[in-house]
């Protein structure tokens, strides 16, 4: 990206002689300028409670967050702003999902289909539902070393109907980005509800739910460099309108008796209480943002980064790097042969280079794959070259004094 300096500028955290480099966008991304004072604006002169006030600030800031609303339908290209929930991120919405939708669809003898690759966000909620209701759990097999699905396994799994297939996007540790628009076509095909896991995709590659077809997305906008505490599911509306509500108390009742309540109309039905109303302010700015910089020019930048990075670590003895041999997405997984994953993130960290170390919320994936725990470096746009090279040199440098 020729104009990276431009953008690292825009962050208070890189705007500096000498800041870390900062490789742990998959767990969550520095915040622009453009983000913090769009909230800090917000928190300070703009802010009251929203829906139910009859008073002009609270007017103006139910404009702000329905206004959020409708800039994350354009995002996604959803066909209606009532087809986006605001969540707390993508762990929420999968568990309201799989409570509210799998509550009443699945039953006990159905089917519910996973890869191999899946987040534990993606798994355990699943999992639980599973054991609440008496489904099975079938996984699509990951290739050898991690490199992708294996795409004739999923054809066979789904001709078997389940009820839904969740999947993700793009892996957090494989760095794969799965077919998502062919397996949703191959599971609409075969009657097959969909969910897909856009949390490392959503600010990397153009996503179009409408293009992809499928029937729930969800994705956090901390991994968007926009705030916590904040995320989207998108639903198709007529689903969203048949799903019981998984959460209960105030805004998303329309009318309660003494004998009970009527529930309003998607997406309220699924906010329940006071939503996270700065919060939504910072949503919009950093969508705002992340179209500004262009999510064709991301994607390639921080799949270059990580290319280049992968080609490195593999040439350093002992190294094994997951994932696809080729082209792969923003981040590279990674471990060193007699020295944990810990301590290279140690050892890097003492060389301002922060990297992540552990499972990555993927146990049974890196069990199966004979690697525990492994390290991670993962760009965004305003990662440069340079950077790369300061964490080749750092795992090089660790190699030698762990392995002399």
């Amino acid at each position: 990206m020729a104009d990276v300096e431009r953008w690292r500028r825009e962050f208070p955290f890189l705007d500096g002689d000498n800041p870390a480099a900062y490789l742990d966008n998959g767990a969550s991304t520095q915040k622009p300028r453009a983000v913090i004072e769009r909230m800090r604006q917000f928190a300070g002169h703009e802010y009251a409670n929203v829906h139910r006030g009859i008073h002009e600030l609270s007017e103006r800031s139910t404009a702000v967050y329905e206004g959020s609303r409708e800039r994350a339908r354009k995002f996604f290209n959803a066909a209606t702003a009532e087809s986006i929930v605001f969540t707390r991120g993508t762990t929420e919405a999968v568990n309201l999902v799989a409570f509210a939708w799998g509550g009443q669809n699945v039953k006990s003898g159905d089917t519910i289909l996973l890869t191999e690759m899946e987040h534990h966000s993606n798994m355990v909620p699943w999992q639980q539902l599973a054991a609440r209701t008496g489904a099975t759990i079938k996984y699509v097999p990951v290739l050898e070393n991690g490199a992708g699905l294996d795409l004739d396994a999923a054809r066979t799994l789904l001709a078997e109907r389940p009820r839904i297939f969740a999947f993700t996007h793009i892996s957090n540790t494989m760095a794969v980005e799965n077919p998502v628009k062919d397996l949703c076509l191959l599971a609409r095909e075969n009657g097959v509800t969909t969910l897909i896991d856009a949390a490392q995709s959503a600010a990397h590659i153009p996503v179009d739910v409408q293009e992809i077809g499928c029937d729930f997305l969800a994705c956090s906008a901390h991994k968007m460099c926009g705030p916590t505490g904040i995320g989207v599911l998108y639903g198709r509306h007529e689903i969203l309108a048949q799903m019981p509500p998984w959460q209960f108390g105030g805004e998303m009742v329309d009318r309660v008796e003494f004998t009970g309540a009527k529930f309003r109309p998607p997406p309220a039905r699924f906010e329940a209480g006071t939503p996270a109303i700065i919060e939504s302010a910072g949503l919009h700015a950093a969508l705002d943002f992340v179209d500004s910089v262009g999510l064709e020019s991301i994607a390639a930048h921080s799949s270059a980064l990580a290319e280049y990075a992968a080609e490195k670590l593999r040439a350093l003895p002992g190294v094994r790097v997951f994932g696809p041999s080729g082209e792969r997405a923003h981040l590279v997984t990674f471990a060193v042969e007699g020295v944990h994953a810990h301590d290279l993130a140690f050892f890097c960290n003492d060389r301002r280079v922060a990297i992540r170390a552990g499972h990555h919320c993927a146990q049974p994936l890196m069990r199966k794959l004979g690697a525990p725990a492994s390290a991670r470096a993962s760009f965004h746009f305003y990662n440069t070259p340079a950077e790369s090279d300061r964490l080749v040199d750092a795992i090089a440098e660790a190699i030698r004094f762990f392995n002399p």
